[in-house]
């Protein structure tokens, strides 16, 4: 029994999740949720008897406690959390709690672009080989809450730069930095430097026992390299060039050269279409041989992952026009990633909460492959000023109906209808699943 006080901010998925863990593991636990709580969240307080408030923060309840852990959509500079600076509390991350509990290996993905899609195919992979291996992160259930009662050997988690801000002790088995893009530059006073450090947190009290598989075509990824003495084995992936040990695309075939024997595939026989999945796929076949899965069962992973919902994700095709949901592009990097993969004109569904976005770098391919930008945001002022008179037309709207019928009347057999948003949802929409549902009830009522 531990009497330690133990305060979480935030509750939803990681909150509880924590909460739980704490009340089991016997600190003294008290939970503190801004909002209100969902019911399934307070419904699992409650089954464990743990002290709750909603609707707003009691300090006074707060600022007694030995450790915070923090919910990772809480920034720094609000109120809560200046009073917790002000006190010189410990404060941590779910995931950085759940580590303390469980000696299960960690596979880590990060990176501002594709570590959904990396985590998921990476725990397939596991899965299909028979492994004992659990999803958390930044995604599925709180990592916490599984460490207090599964008995995983593995975990693939997910992991933001909001996670990794509060990590200290944390170490990844297999760490996995996939790119490193703007994006949150609004959480870091637009300063780029600081989102980089929050990213590279990742590799921390990593030794020559761990492994880091990274992207060798990503700049700032390899600068940042440079300036750090890393002493886990290094496993650069590369569009590029060959990189041994570590893996490559030449001829058109996926190199993967890790282990005692490399491993060859087809990029057309990969389930993830792409450039941008070439890497992703890259690095789901290294971490592959770098827990010894079989060769046969890397390829049928990769051979058949069937994707996940509101990326790249095909809808309907009605009328000879093809609807397609990349809601999960929050970012400017997943949006030019989405275009750059277009191979017919498109109708372009674009906008949100804004995070501090330059739309300059999607310019070319915006005028190469785009016929009409349909606005969709509370505020699109910003990217009608940007785009007016760059591209031939240009609609303001304000709701997913009237962006879709929008797109409806501007499209023609053999275009391509992408919701690709590249800003946050929370103007409009609850999330970026809700703006993604949204869009394909939408098109299903057309």
């Amino acid at each position: 029994m531990d009497t330690r006080r133990i305060v979480i901010l935030g509750g939803g998925e990681s909150g509880t999740g924590a909460a739980v863990l704490a009340s089991v593991k016997g600190f003294d636990v008290f939970l503190s949720e801004y909002g209100m709580l969902k019911p399934k969240y307070r419904a699992l307080l409650e089954k464990y008897d743990i002290p709750y408030e909603e609707g707003g923060h009691t300090l006074d309840a707060i600022l007694n406690a030995d450790e915070i852990i923090k919910s990772p959509g809480i920034a720094n500079t609000t109120p809560v959390m200046q009073a917790v600076i002000s006190r010189n509390i410990h404060v941590i991350s779910e995931l950085e709690f759940a580590a303390r509990y469980t000696n299960a290996k960690k596979i880590c993905i990060t990176g501002s672009n594709g570590k959904t899609t990396t985590t998921s195919l990476i725990y397939y992979m596991m899965k299909q080989a028979g492994m004992n291996v659990g999803l958390a992160g930044n995604i599925g259930q709180s990592f916490a809450l599984q460490v207090a009662f599964e008995h995983y050997d593995y975990y693939v988690l997910e992991i933001s730069n909001f996670q990794l801000e509060n990590m200290y002790d944390f170490k990844a088995d297999i760490a996995i930095l996939l790119n490193i893009t703007p994006d949150h530059l609004d959480r870091y006073d637009h300063v780029m430097q600081r989102y980089i450090d929050a990213k590279m947190r990742i590799l921390q009290n990593m030794t020559g026992n761990e492994f880091f598989i990274f992207c060798h075509d990503d700049d700032v990824t390899v600068r940042e390299l440079k300036k750090i003495v890393l002493t886990a084995q290094m496993l650069p992936m590369s569009l590029n060039e060959p990189q041994v040990p570590g893996a490559y695309v030449a001829d058109d075939t996926l190199h993967i050269e890790v282990g005692d024997s490399p491993f060859f595939m087809a990029v057309d026989d990969l389930a993830l279409k792409g450039r941008h999945n070439l890497y992703n796929s890259m690095a789901a076949g290294i971490a592959g041989r770098v827990l010894d899965i079989k060769k046969k069962n890397i390829r049928e992973a990769l051979t058949t992952f069937a994707g996940i919902e509101h990326r790249m994700e095909f809808v309907l095709q009605i009328k000879g026009v093809r609807y397609i949901n990349d809601s999960k592009a929050t970012n400017i990097n997943a949006a030019w990633y989405a275009l750059e993969s277009m191979k017919t004109p498109v109708v372009w569904i674009v906008g949100g909460k804004d995070k501090g976005n330059d739309y300059n770098e999607l310019l070319p391919l915006v005028q190469e492959k785009v016929k009409a930008v349909v606005c969709l945001g509370a505020d699109n002022s910003k990217l009608l000023d940007f785009f007016r008179d760059k591209v031939e037309v240009i609609e303001d709207t304000h709701s997913m109906q009237e962006a879709v019928n929008t797109a409806y009347r501007l499209s023609a057999p053999g275009d391509t209808v992408l919701l690709s948003p590249a800003c946050a949802s929370f103007d409009l929409f609850k999330s970026y699943e809700d703006r993604g549902d949204q869009f394909k009830q939408c098109v299903k009522a057309l």
